[in-house]
């Protein structure tokens, strides 16, 4: 299995953009499609984005588009998570995580058999 590692999370004001960036290592990162997921205090961990092996095909939940941009470099074994105009509701541990598979079942937490520590992230008012 790939092992990830996520990076870039912190604090920041509302309105503000931060990047998330998870990297690869073990098996081959572009074996993969590749997912973001997010878990606020007391609540089910949710759905963010998700990025298939060539980074031509996206999901995104319907409250992050147009806001959240989600892309990877294969060549650096890296997914990103571009965050802007971000909300005090945004704040959460971020995860990422990895999928044998493509397609609308990368919605689900099922789908992805690898997963990072988590990234936490914190938007102020």
């Amino acid at each position: 299995q790939v092992q990830l590692v996520e990076s870039g999370g912190g604090l920041v004001q509302a309105g503000g953009s931060l990047r998330l960036s998870c990297t690869a290592s073990g098996r081959t990162f572009s074996n993969y499609a590749m997912g973001w997921f997010r878990q606020a205090p007391g609540k089910e961990r949710e759905f963010v984005a998700a990025i298939n092996w060539s980074g031509r095909s996206t999901y995104y939940a319907d409250s992050m588009k147009g806001r959240f941009t989600i892309s990877r470099d294969n060549a650096k074994s890296t997914v990103y998570l571009q965050m802007n105009s971000l909300k005090p509701e945004d704040t959460a541990v971020y995860y990422c995580a990895a999928s044998p598979v493509w397609g609308t079942i990368v919605l689900v937490t099922t789908s992805f058999n690898t997963w990072g520590q988590g990234t936490l992230v914190t938007v102020s008012s």
